[in-house]
């Protein structure tokens, strides 16, 4: 396993893939716009976790999508082998 990020390195990698590296909308009385307050490293190391994670399953659900197309060919030719099937 992965050692956990932190500090500029954490921002540095949440920044090169993607991940937003601000914290939830506040509003503050004193001021007319919305604030976006700061990320603990606790929080970006969560979402960097959960974009691995994701990414981790992206790949593993084409995995299986290849495998089942794989052993649907194989099942068609198997098919066509048995039966001599010809044009």
């Amino acid at each position: 396993m992965n050692k956990l990020l932190t500090g500029e390195e954490l921002r540095d990698e949440c920044r090169k893939n993607g991940i937003d590296i601000m914290g939830e909308r506040v509003a503050f009385e004193d001021l007319k716009k919305p604030h976006r307050a700061e990320t603990t490293d606790y929080e970006l190391q969560q979402r960097l976790i959960e974009y691995r994670r994701q990414l981790r399953e992206s790949r593993m659900w084409m995995l299986a999508l290849i495998s089942a197309l794989t052993s649907l060919a194989s099942a068609v030719i198997a098919v066509y082998a048995v039966f001599g099937i010809n044009r």
